[in-house]
């Protein structure tokens, strides 16, 4: 097994409230709020042969984040998608992670904070394939989480915020630790979620098959695979579907940034075999990832 470097022992870069640091002098105080609090958001972004994929689209939402959880960002979009390609010159990474967090400062120590400063730091690091690629093409093995995505009226699920992955962290624990690579998550409900860090896809009777965003973050990835699917005549429903349901699919994939595409042989009792869609997911997406500018939109996705 290769060695694990810790993140705070490793070097380079880091964009720190509007500069590049050294890596070890990126530093915050112990009494930060975010820390205590989980008054924190972030993006996970990839870049491909040196361009960030879906960029625009990643700050887009790290803005929209901020404004949910009541936070202002000190700089504008265009000045955060700089840096986010500054460091990841700086750090000399073709391919490579990005990581951009916001998060309250130390000013105040209580739950509420209203006078904090809102602090940003941009990190780039080499982070290959979320799942070992041997494993990830015979499709990966996912459990059944005790743990739900709660209701809207509790959480604030559109936003990519840190204390949405506490659960997410206690799910992914347990199920490694009973042999499996992952954990899908029923919402509150009972209804299928999404697994620990990744939007989940279904193949139906040659349609594409993923539950509706209602409660759990629509990731950058999931809505470029619904363009992508669109693209090449494959229908995409988004709807609710049952724990019951799982028997009748056919295939089964995850997605997102640091997931990519992810085929899945196993949830539970129930079995997938990677097949002719996903197959064609995956080298879509392969393929407009490493597009100089990807030609599909967005937009029409909702």
């Amino acid at each position: 097994m290769a060695e694990i470097i810790p993140f705070d022992k490793r070097e380079g870069w880091i964009w720190l409230d509007g500069r590049l640091v050294p890596w070890g002098d990126a530093k915050v105080h112990v009494l930060t709020h975010g820390l205590h609090y989980a008054s924190s958001i972030f993006e996970g972004e990839r870049a491909y042969s040196g361009r960030i994929y879906r960029l625009e689209e990643h700050t887009e939402r790290l803005f929209e984040s901020a404004r949910i959880l009541g936070m202002k960002i000190p700089y504008t979009e265009e000045e955060i998608n700089a840096a986010c390609r500054q460091v990841v010159e700086a750090q000399g990474f073709p391919d490579a992670y990005i990581r951009p967090v916001v998060f309250r400062g130390s000013e105040q120590m209580s739950v509420a904070a209203p006078h904090s400063s809102t602090r940003i730091a941009i990190a780039a690091w080499q982070w290959p394939s979320y799942f070992d690629p041997a494993e990830k093409m015979k499709g990966i093995r996912l459990t059944i989480s005790d743990w739900k995505r709660p209701s809207p009226e509790t959480a604030p699920y559109k936003a990519k915020a840190a204390g949405l992955y506490m659960i997410c962290t206690l799910s992914k624990h347990k199920a490694e630790d009973e042999g499996y690579n992952d954990a899908l998550m029923y919402d509150y409900r009972g209804l299928v979620a999404e697994a620990t860090g990744a939007n989940i896809f279904f193949v139906d009777d040659g349609k594409l098959v993923t539950p509706t965003a209602d409660c759990f973050l629509d990731g950058v990835t999931r809505r470029s695979i619904m363009a992508l699917a669109r693209a090449r005549q494959i229908p995409v429903a988004e709807r609710h579907i049952a724990p019951q349901e799982l028997e009748r699919f056919s295939e089964c994939f995850l997605t997102g940034t640091a997931a990519e595409v992810t085929p899945v042989r196993e949830i539970g009792p129930h079995r997938f075999t990677p097949g002719r869609i996903t197959e064609t997911m995956l080298s879509a997406y392969m393929e407009d990832v490493r597009r100089p500018s990807s030609s599909i939109s967005l937009r029409a996705t909702g």
